[in-house]
């Protein structure tokens, strides 16, 4: 039998009208990503790496190519395909338990019973350490606790692929921190497929088993796609000497410095 990757972006374009100006954000796009794989897509600003997600999420049709979950055509959003994206974009009138149960009702409706949506709900606040503020509402925690809560609403979806849109790009540095490790922690405990884009290098690195790093648009494609070796469960302050992060850091760097430079002498 053929194999497959579990994700396959399959030689896609994407190019926006406007008029009679078209723009070609992105261009012959492949990359296969392995059921339980975390990968992060990384380069400078405007090289469609958000486009790239919205794709995988459905919300966007591809222009030329395809994108295969299992094999099967991508073409409009779906629980299989979850996304957290920088702005929490929790309902503010809800708590955070009915902002969670929200996303529970929608997807196990007709298969789990009440109490099992309940239990379900809470397991998933349990997991990023959100259970104790279950009746709050997002104006009354924080930018890093409504972060959590739309983690949770996320993995209680079940998704194949969490799509990450640089979830803790609005975020202090210590809370940054702070939710990396519950990613990593959840990552470790479910086993789960993640996609991220992500502006971080280090973030990259601490994160991720590959890194596909973006040359600049328009017409962007993938420059290079980076292997981090790293044995796992990473901690933090632990890797900050060690070798092997050191340069997969260092080339990720060296990637993106020749990217600017490019952009400058255009």
């Amino acid at each position: 039998m053929p194999t497959y990757p579990y994700l396959k972006i399959d030689h896609v374009d994407k190019s926006f009208k406007r008029g009679s100006t078209e723009t070609e954000v992105l261009k012959d796009i492949t990359l296969g990503i392995e059921q339980g794989e975390y990968v992060s897509i990384i380069g400078h600003s405007g090289c469609g790496k958000s486009t790239l997600l919205n794709l995988v999420a459905g919300l966007l049709p591809v222009s030329a190519g395809c994108v295969l979950l299992e094999n099967k055509e991508v073409n409009e959003p779906g629980p299989d395909r979850a996304v957290v994206f920088q702005n929490h974009s929790l309902l503010p009138w809800l708590t955070v338990y009915a902002n969670v149960k929200l996303a529970v009702d929608k997807v196990f409706g007709g298969v789990k019973s009440r109490q099992e949506r309940h239990d379900w709900v809470m397991h998933n606040l349990d997991l990023v350490q959100m259970a104790h503020a279950k009746d709050k509402r997002p104006a009354e925690i924080s930018g890093g606790m409504k972060q959590r809560v739309g983690l949770a609403r996320a993995l209680a979806m079940e998704p194949k692929v969490l799509l990450l849109d640089e979830p803790f790009g609005a975020l202090d540095a210590l809370t940054r921190a702070h939710l990396q490790d519950s990613v990593m922690a959840i990552h470790s405990k479910l086993g789960n497929t993640v996609m991220m884009i992500t502006h971080d290098v280090d973030e990259a690195v601490l994160l991720s088993d590959r890194i596909v790093m973006m040359t600049n648009g328009p017409a962007a494609r993938i420059g290079e796609i980076l292997d981090v070796p790293l044995a796992r469960p990473r901690k933090r302050l632990q890797l900050a000497a060690d070798a092997t992060y050191l340069k997969c850091r260092q080339r990720v760097l060296e990637f993106l410095y020749e990217r600017h430079h490019f952009v400058e002498a255009a």
